[in-house]
């Protein structure tokens, strides 16, 4: 297991190197921080949704989600959008720039990937995509879980 989180490590690392960011912003034409970018994508993939929320799937702190909505939204990637649930509340919507940015970084991070994969086989890569999806769904599941398991904790304790 130890070398399993040292590699997975590595290659967030690696993905998120800024060297390869600069290159990967320069090449889709996208003037954006790394972490607005994991923002826009973490957007891009899911429904409008509040700041909080978004704060909670990326798993930082809500003043920082804060400052990255207000450059996207600056940028003109995002818009704020009233809550169905809750007038009060906004939630963070992907613009028509935002979408054709998100496919272009998109474009450009598969292209790369392509370039170091390939001399990987199709039945390797179809394997590569089956253990990551996999894996993904099961630290989901076990996270779940935990905050399942630390939500009743806290209800029981006196």
């Amino acid at each position: 297991m130890a070398e399993i989180d040292r590699n997975l490590n590595r290659i967030a690392h690696l993905a998120y190197h800024a060297r390869q960011h600069g290159r990967l912003r320069e090449l889709a034409g996208v003037p954006l921080e790394r972490s607005a970018v994991v923002l826009l994508r973490q957007i891009a993939d899911s429904e409008p949704l509040r700041p909080g929320e978004l704060a909670n799937l990326l798993a930082v702190e809500a003043s920082h989600i804060t400052r990255q909505v207000q450059q996207l939204q600056k940028a003109g990637y995002v818009t704020r959008v009233p809550d169905p649930d809750d007038r009060r509340a906004q939630r963070i919507r992907l613009t028509p720039a935002g979408a054709e940015a998100v496919v272009r970084i998109r474009e450009v991070s598969c292209r790369s990937m392509r370039g170091a994969l390939e001399g990987w086989s199709p039945h390797e890569l179809r394997r590569l995509t089956a253990f990551v999806d996999r894996m993904v769904d099961d630290v989901l599941s076990a996270i779940d879980a935990d905050d399942g398991r630390d939500a009743a904790v806290s209800h029981h304790t006196p």
